[in-house]
């Protein structure tokens, strides 16, 4: 039986693909040819006034690339000898989708390897009145496991080439900002170093979480771009492909936050012996009742309870199986005496019980319980006792977070799990228009391109099969088979059955 039913699935295979193939001799005969796809879009590389950026970045040239970007022969501290270095691999390619035609991007394409590169700014940004603006792409090619894509914008003191190529992880920078990912912990970090005016320490302030889930850019390996807009007003924007995922103030939206509290409690005060923190107390005037039994038990046999008519008190709930027999191969030497397996007795089955009858029990009116004394308002109770406040001596004022360190260079330290993290099309400038007109010559053309594909190739179809009616039986001739075969395999003869009546 079973090589009948590989013969019937091996048969309705074959005919529905000479069903395809016949249809498809028939469109020969008819001269009908099907549509390919278009050819991919000439790219030119973004352009911008240089003197409306500090930095501008396609990576497209890579000549150009090898000039500015310098990669670190630091080592990182503190970890083992073996993975110190900072050894990652960085490359000019092709994206492993390419999407627009010339176009190139940097790509990190080894995983579990820290890797820094980084490039000076062509001049300075200082934090004055106009705001920041930062900008690139992240494709995660391979998906991303754990590792981050950020990018830090390097503070006033790395300006050199020869600074860059010790760039590491204590490298002081100014900003952090971009997606970060390990396991089921994703994060979109904007983290800036803020120095005390007091005392001069820096400080790290996170940003509140993204109001929007992002899991997807981790997944679906397409591009994302990722802006951040820092504001003279102290007010921040970040978006995800030029949508709002977060947004606040410096002042209020971060932590640790920006201003010291005033005050502080006093860490010398201490609580005073006689604080009595007791809201309630045991009244010490009571006293135990003279007619209170603490011997009476919770419950008590019910004195007014009768055996129900019928109980059947010689009669046991369980019986040995009248039906039950020995087993013939039984060895009561070696298994003991045999014993039928009990059952329900039958005749309790119609009474009101079986076996001996047994009052039940109810709660006892007399019982108290064991006495305690009542609460009652404690007359020395004082609150919960806390230090006292005093003035915070370390407390300072900065109404102006947004000065921050001036930036003077921009890199990518990273360690990645997943290999293959393309990076494009980065921009620092100082104006949301600059940014928005860069990001209409690249990201929006790759979006675009995305959308298209993804319609047209159902257009494709749609069409194909319009012009081609023979698809829509294959289809529904496919579907039919389909069917058939489950519901046969599902609902037929068991195999069991059929060995049986083989």
């Amino acid at each position: 039986m079973a090589a009948y039913r590989h013969m019937l699935v091996s048969a309705a295979l074959v005919l529905l693909v000479s069903t395809y193939v016949t249809a498809k001799d028939e469109d020969a005969d008819e001269g009908i040819t099907v549509e390919t796809i278009e050819e991919e879009e000439d790219y030119q590389s973004p352009q911008v006034d240089p003197k409306r950026v500090f930095l501008s970045e396609h990576f497209d040239d890579e000549a150009a690339f090898k000039k500015k970007w310098i990669k670190s022969e630091a080592k990182k501290q503190g970890v083992d000898e073996n993975i110190a270095k900072y050894d990652g691999k960085w490359e000019i390619q092709t994206p492993a989708r390419r999407i627009l035609k010339n176009d190139l991007g940097l790509v990190l394409t080894t995983e579990a390897k820290h890797a820094a590169i980084s490039a000076l700014l062509d001049r300075p940004f200082e934090f004055k009145d106009k705001p920041l603006v930062v900008q690139y792409e992240v494709t995660m090619q391979e998906g991303q496991n754990c590792g981050g894509a950020y990018i830090k914008l390097l503070s006033k003191g790395v300006n050199t080439k020869a600074d860059l190529r010790q760039f590491h992880d204590q490298t002081p920078y100014t900003i952090m900002f971009g997606p970060d990912k390990c396991g089921n912990d994703n994060k979109l970090h904007f983290i800036f170093r803020h120095k005390n005016p007091k005392n001069g320490t820096i400080e790290e302030k996170h940003a509140k979480k993204p109001t929007q889930r992002l899991d997807d850019i981790y997944k679906d390996k397409e591009p994302h771009l990722y802006t951040l807009v820092v504001r003279p007003d102290n007010t921040f924007t970040i978006l995800v492909d030029n949508k709002e995922a977060n947004s606040g103030s410096l002042l209020e939206d971060f932590t640790p936050p920006i201003n010291p509290p005033k005050e502080i409690e006093d860490p010398d005060d201490k609580k005073p012996n006689d604080w009595d923190e007791r809201e309630k107390i045991v009244d010490p005037t009571a006293s135990k009742p003279d007619d209170w039994d603490e011997k009476e038990p919770a419950q008590i046999i019910d004195p007014n309870a009768v055996k129900p008519d019928g109980w059947l008190d010689n009669e046991p709930d369980m019986i040995p199986d009248p039906e039950a027999t020995k087993p013939e191969d039984w060895d009561e030497e070696m298994d003991g005496v045999w014993e039928a397996p009990l059952v329900d007795n039958p005749l309790c089955t119609a009474a009101p019980g079986c076996g001996e009858w047994k009052p039940p029990t109810i709660p006892n009116p007399s019982y108290k319980g064991i006495w305690r004394a009542p609460l009652i308002p404690n007359p020395n109770y004082k609150g919960k006792w806390s230090p006292r406040l005093i003035p915070n001596p370390h407390y300072f004022n900065d109404e102006h977070p947004f000065r921050m360190t001036p930036i003077h260079a921009v890199g990518f330290e990273l360690w990645s799990m997943s290999p293959q993290l393309l990076f494009d099309n980065l921009i620092i400038t100082d104006d949301v228009a600059v940014a928005e007109h860069w990001a209409l010559q690249s990201y929006a053309l790759k979006r675009a391109k995305i959308n298209s594909d993804a319609e047209s190739a159902v257009e494709r179809m749609l069409k194909y099969a319009g012009e081609n009616p023979w698809v829509y039986a294959v289809v529904i001739i496919g579907s039919f088979i389909f069917v058939g075969l489950i519901a046969y395999l599902c609902c037929g003869p068991s195999t069991v059955a059929d060995t049986d009546a083989e």
